[in-house]
């Protein structure tokens, strides 16, 4: 590719129920409504979010998905910085509605998914510091202790041939990337 790659910068949701699903991403991911109407183009009713006071959006909910109609999104993905964060986001994704919990270790990082109220797979999750080829999914208990999930996490990288501190896995990306 020449020049300067471009980089994801935010995504859009058919719903079904609009209030619903805002209330959903505001109350569990802490994301604020920037503005909101109807689309000039596509006329869709359109509630831009975002959690960053330097992004308008960074997620876009569009009425216009049919009720029998199944969601075609594979995971919507969100980072944390701490397991504390995470066991936040797992309670509050609870209260509000989120079904089929599941925590996963994925050995790079600590993950937990569900489905929003209308069936979108959503993944909330935090880097570790180390590196394992993917994919790889242990169970994760985030009822369990940082240590106790630290302990299991190098147990799991432990065993698994190509893992790495994550420091030398990004420098050996850099050289693909041509940044080394």
């Amino acid at each position: 590719m020449a020049g300067k790659r471009p980089s994801l910068a935010h995504l859009g949701v058919f719903v079904c129920d609009l209030a619903k699903m805002e209330r959903f991403y505001t109350d569990v991911f802490g994301l604020v409504v920037t503005d909101r109407g109807v689309g000039a183009v596509f006329k869709n009713e359109l509630v831009f979010m975002s959690g960053s006071p330097d992004q308008h959006h960074q997620v876009v909910l569009s009425s216009g998905r049919k009720a029998d109609t199944p969601s075609t999104i594979m995971q919507l993905s969100f980072k944390v910085e701490t397991l504390d964060e995470l066991r936040d986001v797992h309670g509050a994704a609870l209260a509000h509605g989120a079904t089929d919990m599941v925590g996963l270790n994925h050995g790079n990082a600590w993950s937990i998914y569900f489905y929003d109220p209308e069936l979108n797979r959503i993944e909330v999750y935090l880097d570790t510091d180390f590196h394992t080829p993917q994919p790889c999914a242990d169970p994760l208990d985030v009822t369990k202790s940082d240590d106790e999930i630290l302990e299991e996490t190098r147990a799991l990288i432990g065993r698994l041939p190509g893992s790495m501190d994550r420091r030398d896995y990004v420098e050996k990306m850099k050289q693909l990337f041509g940044q080394g």
